[in-house]
């Protein structure tokens, strides 16, 4: 049986959520590998995720394996000490030279947004009405 221990780590957006079990951390978007996730859409706030990130993730110990939801560089995992020490945002970082790295980052909008943040928001949930079905082409005898 495990014990999962539910982390709000707010910050990416306002409901982030990491998971820790059994010396893992499941950090979604919050903590990435050498990276955090970005902060400049759907009630993002790089003082959240500081705080966050410094007061909650790494308060667990330092051997906790992190698992991020993604890695644009191929990496499965990290740990929290290595993060600590290594991670470009963070590493030796107080709160405002983290917030001017995160407003100087200058990111693309991804691709979909405009459909995304709505369902993102909405739990999946859109305002769209679907399209009718085709009605079957008639046979003629």
């Amino acid at each position: 049986r495990y014990a999962i221990k539910a982390l709000a780590t707010p910050g990416h957006t306002d409901s982030c959520m990491s998971f820790y079990c059994s010396g893992r951390v499941f950090t979604g978007d919050a903590l990435l590998i050498r990276g955090t996730g970005r902060t400049d859409f759907q009630q993002g706030s790089s003082d959240r995720l500081y705080e966050s990130i410094t007061k909650k993730l790494f308060a667990l110990p330092p051997d906790t394996q992190v698992y991020p939801a993604h890695d644009y560089r191929g990496n499965t995992s990290s740990t929290i000490d290595e993060e600590m020490r290594h991670n470009p945002r963070l590493a030796g970082k107080t709160r405002e030279q983290f917030v001017k790295i995160m407003s100087e980052l200058k990111l693309d909008q991804p691709k979909k947004i405009h459909e995304a943040l709505p369902a993102n928001l909405g739990c999946g949930v859109t305002t769209q009405t679907p399209k009718p079905a085709a009605k079957p082409a008639e046979r003629k005898s």
